[in-house]
């Protein structure tokens, strides 16, 4: 359980005009989806700290916290009232890998006009932004 607004990060990798996506599977939240490599701020982490976090831990990659730009974010309301930023890595190390086999099935580059069809929506629309920094309002027209 996360105490008030759960938030969330979310970062992008990208490479050759691609972006890594994950295909997320026994988390029991949006699996069977790609998504981009991310999770929760824990208590007592910045976004940036969570971001690099999350990152080594879904992929192996190691990114500094001072590489780390915000590019959105997505206030939503979904099953909860919900917040998710956007960093971009300027520069990392390593290769990324499938480090966390219990909650992805694979990885991959896909440019952002050719992303799969079961993409999180809210990462979709994220993605097609071409204004930084933006910020997106998702599910409050209800």
């Amino acid at each position: 359980m996360h105490p008030g607004i759960p938030t969330g990060v979310h970062v992008l990798l990208e490479r050759d005009g691609r972006v890594l996506l994950l295909l997320r599977a026994g988390t029991g939240f949006f699996d069977g989806l790609y998504s981009l490599p991310g999770g929760h701020v824990e208590p007592g982490e910045s976004l940036r700290q969570a971001a690099a976090r999350e990152l080594r831990e879904e992929t192996g990659v190691e990114v500094g916290v001072a590489a780390l730009d915000l590019v959105g974010a997505v206030h939503r309301s979904s099953d909860t009232n919900r917040v998710d930023f956007f960093v971009a890595a300027r520069a990392w190390s390593g290769e990324p890998r499938v480090a966390e086999p219990d909650k992805c099935a694979a990885l991959g580059w896909f440019g952002r006009e050719a992303l799969p069809a079961n993409t999180v929506p809210y990462v979709r629309t994220a993605l097609a932004q071409q204004r930084l920094p933006w910020l997106l309002e998702i599910g409050w027209d209800r």
